[in-house]
């Protein structure tokens, strides 16, 4: 290469539209190798100097760091993975500040003597808020002898994930429910929900399988009855998805137009599944005797705990996303009402 074709520092930053000082610190970090120097002993760089700070610079751009620029620069299959991980934080800077967002939404238009209460629910939470206090719940209650997948296949049916774009009432939902579960009494027996089946009288994996079958075809069922708690609206029962309540007052609740189609779409094929898995863990036979048993075990579950945590959780589920507080509810009072209907 000729001494016509090498260009000083001041040349190649001229050319590629940059500053010395920015020529300089990339030749400094080894990314702009030099071919030579003058013989006052400046730096010289060939035209591929140029192409290189080109491409230096479009990464910079693109707002990654020094050091990933010198990935990308050595391998040149680091580029995909270098992207992705600045996607994946791009993601995360955008949902904090999405919740950033609505949350000064939620308190701008509190009344004043609100404020204080959600601003201590709002510090309790990172932004975006991870779901880890929702999941330690749920395995506090959960069977120690269930087996892993089956954890994992509960957690991702009664956890629900932060919404990307939350609205004011969902990031108030979203605090609430983060409280309810990280309260220190749940430590206490007395405030503790109560598991439905007593522990080491039945099998954890057949009863929580066959609920999954249960609750798979409720939501089928419901789906194409048009139910409209299965898809996080909770408007069967104003209250919310209420986790086995009829059957713990013993009562039908009062329904709506939207609550009568709902039961009655879970009735037939998805009530003996659901009624099935219990008798099945408990090694019992489904009779009429069983049925009437199964009302009051289902009712030691329900609590103000597990009601509340429903009501909260149910608005974060996404559109078309079955809740299972809701499937189960329904389960209930249809094993509910058809036991007092055979009593009759």
């Amino acid at each position: 290469m000729s001494s016509d074709e090498l260009w000083s520092i001041g040349e190649l930053a001229e050319r590629a539209g940059a500053t010395v000082k920015t020529v300089r610190f990339y030749s400094d970090r080894g990314l702009l190798p030099e071919v030579g120097r003058s013989s006052g002993g400046h730096r010289r760089f060939g035209p591929d100097a140029l192409d290189r700070l080109r491409l230096i610079r479009s990464l910079r751009a693109l707002d990654l760091p020094v050091p990933e620029v010198e990935r990308v620069l050595d391998r040149d299959e680091a580029l995909e993975e270098v992207v992705s991980g600045q996607l994946r934080e791009v993601t995360s800077q955008l949902a904090a500040l999405r919740w950033r967002e609505a949350s000064l939404r939620l308190i701008r238009d509190c009344a004043p003597g609100e404020r204080a209460d959600r601003l201590r629910l709002l510090g309790a939470v990172v932004l975006p808020p991870d779901t880890a206090a929702l999941a330690r719940f749920w395995r506090r209650m959960l069977p120690v002898r269930l087996p892993a997948r089956l954890v994992t296949t509960v957690l991702d049916s009664v956890v629900p994930r932060p919404p990307e774009e939350p609205s004011p009432a969902q990031v108030l939902a979203f605090t609430r429910l983060h409280e309810l579960v990280s309260d220190p009494r749940l430590d206490s027996p007395e405030f503790r929900p109560t598991p439905p089946l007593p522990a080491g009288e039945y099998r954890p994996a057949v009863l929580y399988e066959g609920l999954a079958e249960a609750y798979e075809l409720a939501a089928s069922s419901m789906a194409v009855h048009g139910e409209a708690a299965v898809h996080g609206k909770a408007a069967a029962h104003g209250e919310g998805a209420m986790h086995g309540q009829a059957a713990a007052h013993g009562e039908a609740p009062a329904h709506s137009e939207a609550a009568v189609r709902g039961e009655a779409a879970v009735r037939g094929e998805a009530l003996d599944c659901f009624i099935a898995a219990y008798a099945q863990a408990l090694g019992a036979p489904d009779t009429s005797a069983f049925r009437r048993r199964l009302v009051g075990l289902l009712a030691r579950h329900d609590g103000p705990v597990i009601h509340r945590y429903w009501k909260l959780a149910t608005g974060l589920f996404a559109p078309g996303e079955p809740v299972l507080g809701a499937l189960h509810h329904h389960l209930s009072v249809a094993l509910h009402a058809q036991v007092e209907a055979r009593s009759a």
